[in-house]
Parts: structure tokens; C-alpha cells; sequence
């Protein structure tokens, strides 16, 4: 079975740009129902035991479109928790921050296209800052979309555009929730981990892999798939 991952922090470590009660509903309620009828749907579609990014991978290729929005769901709040980190955090450093330079030519101006890229996506999804062969790009992707099956957009760090992601602090100012989790919890160490692992330099995020008890567990680092 697939697991539902603890979150790397408390629940109440992101306040007060997101509060103990958003994390509480998001992880426990949203997360944890995407986990659970990934389980039946995968067990079903004889995928059980795969890693999850080739079940999101064989589920999209297959049409399977209910699974593929549970799976994909599940992988993309599993990445979101991990690029957040309570505030006080390092900024953009060394090959990142070079990175950030080369493509945007800065923090600002990439926050500047982040926040613009959220913003203007019409209803639920994803926005992401993805690397590539052309630098770095953010890209916003809808509803369950990510980037596993998106050609040349390796994944950095992703905000959740879905209300339920900020509903109960923000209201319906999607605005000032990217530009609070931009200044105050993006995971830049992370980023920057992401990063080294798209030249093959370090391990790359992967989904905790399905345990035959179920039980939970952080999410890891591991070879980005070739």
C-alpha cells in the first residue's frame, strides 16, 4: 500500500503564512482521501507494489484517468510539503541562485513571474518553478497535471493553486498566499537539491515506496527516473 507521508514539520511550523488549521485539513483530510482511493485504484488496475511515478506515468498513458488523478494528486501533495520549510530559511545560494540569474535575471523578477503565473491560472492546479534544457521556466500545470509526464520539465519546487490549499487563511486572495509562500516558506535548500538532481549530482525526490503494512513515512530522495 501506498502511504500517506508525514508532513516534514509541524503543523503548526508554517504559521502564520499558513495555519495549523489549513495544514491539519490539507494533509489529513485532502491528501490522506487522494492516498486512500489510490490504494483501491491501483490494486484494481493490477498496479499495486509499482513505484508511484510509474503508476502516474502508466495511468496517463493508459487514458485511466480516474487513477491517474488519485496517483498524481498523491505524488504532487507528497513534493508540495516538501518545498515548504518554516520561515527564517536560506535564500537561493550558489548553482540555484546562478541559475535563477541566468534564466530571470533575478529572485524578483522570478518571484515576479511565479506569482503572475498563479495568479492568472483559471481554477484549480499547480504552479511550478521546473529546469530544463532551455534554464529555468515556471509553468502552471491543471488539477491533478504534473510534471512526470511532462517532456523536459524536471520539478524544483511547487505552491498547490487549489482552494483547499489556502481557503481558510487567505480566503479567495490567491494573490497574497503565493506572494507570502514565496518571500516566507518556499524550500530554496530543496530547490537547490532538485536542481543538482536534474545533472545527475545528487538523489532527486521520490514518493515513499508502497509498504506491504501501510504505514507512513517521510518522503525520500532518490535516482531521478532515465
Amino acid at each position: 500500500m501506498y502511504a500517506l507521508p508525514d508532513l516534514p514539520y509541524g503543523y503548526d511550523a508554517l504559521s502564520p503564512f499558513l495555519s495549523s488549521d489549513t495544514l491539519h485539513t490539507h494533509h489529513d483530510k485532502h491528501h490522506k482521501t487522494y492516498v486512500e482511493k489510490l490504494n483501491d485504484l491501483a490494486a484494481k488496475a493490477g498496479l499495486a507494489g509499482k513505484p508511484l511515478e510509474d503508476v502516474v506515468r502508466e495511468a496517463s498513458q493508459k487514458g485511466d484517468r480516474k487513477l491517474f488523478n488519485n496517483a498524481a494528486q498523491a505524488w504532487n501533495h507528497a513534493f508540495f510539503w516538501d518545498s515548504m520549510r518554516p520561515p527564517g530559511g536560506d535564500r537561493p545560494s550558489g548553482d540555484l541562485l546562478r541559475a535563477i540569474n541566468e534564466s530571470f535575471d533575478d529572485l524578483g523578477a522570478l518571484r515576479d513571474a511565479f506569482v503572475d503565473e498563479g495568479v492568472n491560472h483559471f481554477a484549480s492546479g499547480w504552479v511550478w518553478i521546473v529546469t530544463g534544457s532551455q534554464g529555468l521556466k515556471v509553468i502552471s500545470t491543471h488539477d491533478a497535471d504534473d510534471t512526470l509526464v511532462k517532456e523536459g520539465a524536471f520539478p524544483l519546487l511547487v505552491c498547490d493553486l487549489w482552494e483547499h490549499a489556502y481557503y481558510l487563511d487567505y480566503k479567495n486572495d490567491r494573490k497574497a498566499f503565493l506572494e507570502r509562500w514565496f518571500d516566507n516558506v518556499a524550500n530554496w535548500e530543496f530547490a537547490a537539491a532538485q536542481l543538482a538532481a536534474s545533472n545527475g549530482k545528487a538523489d532527486g525526490f521520490r514518493y515513499p515506496a508502497p509498504e506491504a503494512d501501510g504505514g507512513k513515512g517521510k518522503g525520500e530522495r532518490a535516482r531521478p527516473a532515465a
